[in-house]
């Protein structure tokens, strides 16, 4: 199971996202790369407590089931899932200022959170309930594999 506690694993993340570019074709969904770049910046921030997000908190409300169909289950996460308003950049999320520097913030995101201990990290996710840094982990790697693949890449 890909984790971005691997890092050859984090290597491939960030070579992926070294090929999207602000002309990349979207194969669905509204983002632009761009405001790709800003949302998985911004998921990223969330988790490290670089940025509380504007609107409602996770709950920290227990979800088992969704959780592990979620992160381990051996399906791909669905197109179209409404984005957070305060995730979305065409919301209220951070807007694309330059495209180097929001891809560099994700980069950066990646590369802490791979590291980062437990008090450091976010308690819950909104859908999924508590985290443990490993499922933190398997979340980033689908969360921006999701993306990617978005974006052909």
């Amino acid at each position: 199971m890909k984790t971005i506690a691997d890092p050859k694993v984090l290597d491939e993340l960030q070579a992926r996202l070294a090929r999207v570019t602000p002309e990349s074709s979207r194969r669905w969904g509204k983002m632009s790369p761009a405001e790709m770049l800003c949302h998985l910046g911004d998921a990223g921030d969330f988790v490290l407590g670089r940025r509380v997000p504007p609107g409602a908190q996770p709950s920290g409300r227990k979800r088992p089931v969704m959780k592990w169909l979620a992160l381990h289950a051996p399906l791909r996460w669905p197109r179209g899932y409404p984005t957070r308003p305060s995730m979305d950049p065409q919301r209220d999320g951070t807007k694309p200022a330059e495209f180097e520097a929001d891809r560099a913030r994700v980069i950066d995101g990646l590369r802490s959170l791979a590291t980062a201990r437990a008090p450091d990290l976010a308690a819950s996710h909104m859908v999924f309930g508590p985290m443990a840094p490993t499922d933190w982990h398997r979340w980033a790697y689908l969360h921006v594999d999701h993306h990617l693949r978005q974006f052909g890449a």
